[in-house]
């Protein structure tokens, strides 16, 4: 028989003790205490503030807008604390900078320090650039259910009435964020322009551009108050149909009205489509939910 090591020893001396059975129980309930005491998530809160800047230069083409907007955007954007990575695209017409920050940064300051940034060097907008548009982005704008809607009977004006409808109802749902639908054709009025009779009543287009939007619109003039009751005045008033559309008035030749629906056709319906997409046999509407997060919670 071999001699007894010092490692055999010290366990046999433990395995001997009767201290061992007390050790395993605390360490048990120790376990127990952690398992239902310790607070922990179902969606942990990961901090990782992310923005986007959108700046529009029309006209010009995407190697101008690098060298001219984007390029001297970054250059800036990098002078901001806690910024881990900038992403940028050129494009004709438009640059885009994704700025995200290092994970735990604080998102308001963050999104704070951006604007601050940002609008301390408006100055450097060449002629022709729009001011920076900022949009965040949280996590609860990644979707966690797409719902797509198709038909070989009805057309794309027809399903995204139909997804539209189906989003107020998703809407009602508890702990829904974020809510988008995706393609189909949204309802346009659409000005089809007659240029004779534009040039007979001398209407140029500027203007006319200018008496829709003017009239599309309704503005709080004041209050009236009378009986004890307060009464809000308003003027103008939103296009709702085709007849507000062609009421309003443009111009005064020979001493009478000159009315839209009297140089223009108007058309209440789906807009120009511009992509289409197909699934099976039919068209395809594709709508995006978004789940709100939950605070942290303490299992039992």
């Amino acid at each position: 028989m071999k001699p007894e090591g010092f490692v055999g020893k010290v366990t046999r001396r433990f395995a001997d003790s009767k201290l061992i059975p007390l050790v395993i129980a605390g360490a048990i309930l120790l376990g127990l205490f952690a398992v239902t005491s310790l607070p922990r998530e179902e969606e942990p809160q990961i901090l990782v503030p992310m923005i986007d800047v959108f700046v529009e230069m029309p006209g010009a083409t995407s190697r101008e807008v690098e060298q001219r907007i984007t390029y001297p955007m970054e250059k800036f954007l990098w002078e901001i604390p806690g910024v881990e990575y900038i992403y940028s695209t050129s494009m004709p017409g438009m640059g885009m900078a994704i700025v995200r920050f290092f994970v735990g940064e604080n998102e308001e300051k963050s999104i704070v320090n951006l604007y601050n940034k940002l609008y301390s060097h408006l100055d450097l907008i060449p002629p022709g650039g729009s001011f920076p548009l900022i949009k965040p982005r949280y996590i609860d704008d990644v979707p966690i259910l797409l719902l797509t809607l198709w038909s070989d009977r009805y057309d794309c004006f027809t399903l995204r009435r139909i997804a539209k409808q189906l989003e107020e109802e998703i809407k009602s749902i508890g702990n829904v964020s974020l809510t988008e639908v995706t393609g189909g054709q949204q309802r346009q009025f659409r000005v089809v322009l007659d240029s004779s009779r534009m040039k007979a009543y001398r209407i140029p287009i500027p203007r006319l551009v200018s008496l829709i939007e003017a009239a599309n619109q309704s503005l709080e003039v004041g209050t009236l108050s009378r009986g004890n009751r307060e009464f809000v005045v308003e003027a103008g008033g939103f296009v709702k149909n085709t007849e507000d559309l062609g009421n309003i008035v443009v111009g005064f030749w020979e001493q009478r009205p000159v009315y839209l629906k009297d140089i223009a056709g108007i058309v209440d319906g789906p807009g120009e489509a511009d992509s289409y997409l197909f699934f099976g046999a039919g068209l395809r509407l594709t709508g995006k939910v978004s789940r709100r997060r939950r605070g942290s919670s303490t299992g039992r």
